[in-house]
């Protein structure tokens, strides 16, 4: 692995786990605006939206992300179920059938619940910011996972047409990662949970795990159709901020609708 890639992502989750643990909700929520912005731009460029459209669905996005910063919570259940739905039903069909989207606007959907649901999820789970710190490092174990066990032992692809270097050992290097990290928060921490429970978290965590490679295959696939190795360029060694917050923007709606379920925010 790069020196360049590992330096940046240990920068990156550092600011991050910082600034979860030391800032205000307000505050933290009005921070993530800044890579959201930044993402939103880059899903416009693969889009081929031209300049002044991309403009504008940037501003669309963040205009969302205000209202609901200023709102009442009253929609943001119907938010995570439509990210939800994106992920368990249209996504996989768009990667199955390889869909290369006819129309901008459908495109500036799809954006749309890319960016918005992630960003409302990450904000309202800083609440507790040590759940957030694990849940995100769900997706860190996983893809650091997947991508050394890819590179140690792949030999069968996952999706060959779409994003040619992920393989089948790596996801099941991510899940079994994945499995041994939820095992020590468990002992660590939940002791005393149910089996029920540690059932529960484990569930969650593995579903976390596969919906984050549903994610990156989608950006794959996006960047495939565009013709473009990365999203951006903001983040050395990395890519874009797309290319980071890949299964990020996938598992964590889903994550938060979870954990409004059981009222672990409330």
């Amino acid at each position: 692995m790069p020196w360049q890639r590992v330096i940046t992502a240990a920068v990156a989750v550092l600011l991050f786990v910082s600034a979860a643990f030391s800032l205000g909700n307000l505050l933290w929520a009005a921070l993530l605006l800044v890579p959201v912005a930044v993402g939103g731009w880059e899903w416009a460029g693969l889009g081929g939206f031209p300049l002044r459209a991309r403009w504008t669905f940037c501003a669309a996005v963040l205009a969302s992300c205000l209202v609901l910063l200023a709102a009442p919570p009253f929609f943001e259940r119907e938010i995570y179920f439509a990210s939800a739905a994106f992920w368990l039903a249209l996504a996989p069909c768009w990667l199955a059938w390889k869909w290369r989207p006819p129309g901008k606007w459908l495109l500036a959907a799809a954006g749309w619940v890319l960016l918005v649901p992630t960003w409302l999820a990450l904000a309202r789970l800083q609440m507790q910011p040590a759940f957030l710190t694990a849940l995100v490092a769900v997706i860190w174990v996983s893809d650091s996972a997947a991508y050394v066990t890819g590179r140690a032992f792949g030999r069968h692809r996952l999706a060959p047409a779409i994003s040619p270097g992920k393989t089948w050992e790596g996801v099941v290097g991510a899940l079994a990662a994945v499995s041994v990290y939820y095992g020590l928060l468990w002992f660590i921490f939940m002791p005393t949970q149910t089996a029920a429970q540690a059932l529960a978290g484990w569930l969650l965590a593995s579903g976390m795990t596969a919906l984050g490679i549903e994610g990156a295959l989608f950006e794959s696939w996006m960047k495939r159709v565009a013709g473009v190795k990365d999203s951006g360029n903001v983040m050395p060694g990395h890519g874009g901020i797309l290319d980071r917050i890949d299964g990020l923007t996938a598992s964590m709606p889903l994550a938060a609708l979870c954990a409004d379920t059981v009222r672990i925010l409330r």
